[in-house]
């Protein structure tokens, strides 16, 4: 979802030697080499040298620099995966691909419920080793497990809510865990255990975490060869901006017959910012996250091996996470309906779509992806005439003016609504790193200023972002937080649940209800759905009276889906993924990743 980072610092990573085990130590950490502003530090024998350039991927950080780069630890609250940590070191248990519709496995062989699906059974595949050569076991899943029941603060991601659903667990073997549920739960393998959007709950090895206070443990040591897991790649070395991975030659998949090596011999993850120019700032990237659409024209001017998720207008592939309008519900006057609706009358999505996204993306009708499944339930919504009483995509001022009036607020000279001395502000947060937001941020300002609100859009860095809205100190912020819904309305409608409900002061867990938005009625719909299965007709009129509810107080607004305009270069490195090439979804920044390297290919000399 978003930041960019810069330069080389040396650290040797030695491998702790485990008896009888296998180790890989990875080759020296290369120089310090400087760069101009804006444009990635990499090693000069790497970028100067094609031979190198094909056993080495180089990928963006697109959400910018990372604060603590020493933080290893998945689960700490400043951890940043994005870095390479959960694409080449920490491998999932499954992954959902979104282009075959299968749950594929990866460190887990396999997991099915009893009839009544309220018990679990967890195999994992024969032969795994975390780096340092211990073997992996049921035992590590299930201290993971208990380390989280110890510690529930640690739980978040998309997997929080993981510990409300485990009564208990027991190992059965060495490759087993069975997890007996509170209730009955079809969907507790896609949401908790498999890559379904970014990341996924991540297995940690008990012989190195079990003595160690997960609040405080950084996970990293290159003198004992922490961080220690699974994947076919080690920490070579990091600062703020720059990631570099070697990869590990024993890595167990190869004897498991699992898989083989995959072709990239090193991976660097780097951020990157346009200060210097695009061309300086891209020009040794091999993969490019999200950028606007004139960007991306300048960069293919540059680099014309450039190739796109669509071979053409708008080129980009459509990311699970639509964009929204967050207000906290919980402060006034933003915490009455009427004024939400004001703002959603307000708006002209059309606007938003040409001038903030360049006409690459299209407006929300829904906080859903626009996928095909979850296109059906909203359909759903227009037969049954809810976007007629609720008319959520008209841009109507005059109507925005009457309901704001209607709560007693007065046009005043300057223009803006006042009432009893105060006037009608909003201050929208957005994302520093991301433009689009920024821009979307200050078009919505300038559209609410017409109608007699005074708007602003206020950027935050990324830690003050997630603080604000994790704390609940805004008015309103754009963001991406009802992203959970793939093929079904269930795990996005969820998040919105009065159980996440929280008070003022008090953390939302994981940005669920961060909106802080409690209805009764409509978390009693959301639970009767998420006791159906996937795909059961009943869930359709559970979710019609859900939206219901949801669209006549309005606690968000969707805005429009998220379009990411990712490109690859095919200079050194094929068989990127893209809609001819399907094999996986493209994202450079999730865990599914793990699916890209093993299909990479150097291009010949």
């Amino acid at each position: 979802m978003l930041p960019r980072a810069s330069a080389l610092l040396s650290l040797l990573l030695l491998v702790l030697l485990v008896a009888g085990c296998a180790t890989a130590t990875p080759p020296q950490p290369t120089a310090v080499v400087a760069t101009p502003v804006g444009a990635p530090e990499l090693p000069l024998e790497v970028v100067n040298n094609p031979e190198e350039r094909r056993r080495t991927v180089i990928w963006d950080i697109s959400s910018g620099v990372v604060d603590n780069p020493g933080q290893w630890n998945p689960f700490a609250s400043d951890a940043r995966r994005d870095k390479g940590f959960h694409q080449a070191m920490i491998e999932p248990l499954f992954i959902l691909n979104y282009e075959s519709g299968v749950i594929e496995p990866w460190l887990g062989e396999r997991m099915e419920p009893n009839a009544a699906q309220d018990v679990w059974t967890l195999t994992l595949r024969e032969g795994i080793r975390w780096s340092d050569g211990v073997p992996m076991t049921a035992e590590d899943v299930v201290f993971t497990v208990e380390l989280l029941q110890a510690n529930p603060e640690l739980e978040r991601d998309f997997f929080a809510g993981l510990l409300d659903w485990i009564h208990e667990m027991e190992q059965v073997d060495e490759r087993t865990v069975r997890f007996h549920l509170t209730e009955a739960n079809p969907r507790f393998q896609i949401d908790f255990f498999a890559v379904k959007v970014w990341g996924s709950f991540d297995v940690l090895p008990k012989h190195i975490w079990h003595d160690k206070d997960p609040l405080t443990f950084t996970n990293y040591d290159p003198a004992q060869g922490w961080p220690v897991f699974t994947g076919p790649y080690l920490l070579e070395s990091f600062t703020k901006r720059t990631f570099t991975y070697v990869r590990n030659d024993e890595w167990w998949g190869v004897a498991a017959g699992f898989k083989p090596l995959p072709a990239p011999e090193r991976l660097i993850w780097t951020s990157i910012n346009f200060a210097a120019g695009i061309e300086v700032a891209t020009q040794h990237l091999d993969t490019l996250g999200n950028v606007r659409l004139d960007e991306f024209q300048q960069v293919v001017a540059n680099k014309p091996n450039t190739i796109t998720w669509l071979d053409g207008v708008p080129f980009a592939w459509m990311d699970p996470c639509s964009r929204t309008l967050s207000f906290n519900t919980l402060q006034p006057p933003w915490d009455q309906k009427d004024l939400r609706w004001a703002v959603n009358a307000a708006l002209d999505r059309d606007e938003l779509v040409q001038d903030a996204y360049e006409g690459v993306t299209i407006a929300s009708r829904y906080f859903f992806p626009a996928y095909p499944p979850l296109e059906r339930y909203v359909q759903l919504l227009e037969r049954e005439g809810l976007y007629a009483t609720y008319p959520l995509t008209t841009h109507a001022p005059a109507r925005a003016r009457e309901l704001i009036e209607g709560q007693g607020w007065v046009l005043g000279s300057d223009g803006f609504y006042e009432r009893d001395g105060q006037q009608l502000q909003l201050t929208i947060h957005a994302h520093s790193a991301s433009p689009e937001m920024q821009r979307m941020g200050n078009l919505i300002a300038t559209q609410l200023q017409d109608v007699g609100i005074n708007a602003t859009m206020l950027p935050l860095e990324h830690a003050t972002w997630v603080e604000h809205k994790t704390n609940g100190t805004f008015t309103a912020m754009i963001d991406w937080d009802a992203c959970g819904s793939i093929n079904e309305p269930w795990a996005s409608m969820e998040r919105y649940h009065m159980r996440w409900a929280k008070p003022m002061g008090t953390p939302a867990i994981n940005f669920n209800n961060q909106v802080r938005w409690s209805n009764a009625a409509y978390s009693e719909l959301v639970d009767q759905m998420g006791a159906l299965p996937l795909g059961d007709p009943q869930i359709e009129p559970l979710f019609v009276a859900a939206s219901a509810i949801w669209l006549d107080e309005l606690p968000f607004i969707p805005l429009v889906q998220s379009k990411e305009l990712i490109s690859f270069d095919t200079t050194y490195w094929q068989n990127w993924p893209t809609a001819m090439n399907a094999y996986v979804h493209p994202p450079g920044w999730w865990q599914s990743v793990h699916i890209i390297l093993h299909q990479l290919e150097p291009v010949a000399p």
